[in-house]
């Protein structure tokens, strides 16, 4: 199933995995233990776009880190479900409780972990840095990397399908 198969104007609701996809899957840890990881800006302010314009976003990571609910809370995510070993059963119960299809939901994976909710959803799209396995299933693979502006540039990419991108870009 390619691209054109899906509609894109039934898509408003935006599941990312988080390691590998808001980050670029680096975990650092330092001396004390604490953790630490680095989210790309570009993917900040798209989100935040995105929810401007009423639709939703969620997160589903297998790791749990203070620091992914105090990045979801600066981008307004209320929907954040972590430390999932199975990301379907999360993937089904956030569906569920927003009264949400799989035809209006865009899953943005990296590793193996996120293949059943790609496989599921109605736009499955891989970063650039994904696992081949995951590219395979995705219908899109974005340009740019996880952590690198991925999440942007795959919340544009259904913004211009929808007709609702409308940023301008001045003239050189």
């Amino acid at each position: 199933m390619g691209m054109l198969a899906v509609n894109f104007d039934a898509l408003n609701l935006l599941i990312l995995d988080v390691d590998g996809v808001l980050t670029d899957g680096s975990i650092v840890l330092s001396e004390s233990g604490c953790l630490t990881k680095a989210f790309g800006v570009h993917d900040g302010y798209a989100v935040k776009l995105w929810r401007r314009l009423g639709y939703e976003v969620a997160i589903i990571s297998g790791r749990a880190s203070p620091v992914v609910e105090r990045r979801a809370a600066e981008l307004g995510i209320e929907a954040v479900r972590q430390g999932c070993e199975d990301k379907l059963a999360a993937y089904d119960q956030l569906l569920e409780t927003r009264g949400v299809a799989d035809a209006a939901v865009c899953y943005v994976g990296d590793d193996v972990p996120d293949l059943p909710p790609m496989r599921r959803c109605a736009f499955p799209v891989a970063v650039a840095n994904a696992v081949p396995c995951v590219k395979q299933v995705a219908q899109y693979v974005t340009r740019l990397p996880g952590g690198g502006g991925a999440v942007a540039e795959t919340i544009e990419l259904i913004l211009r399908k929808q007709r609702r991108w409308s940023v301008e870009v001045p003239s050189p």
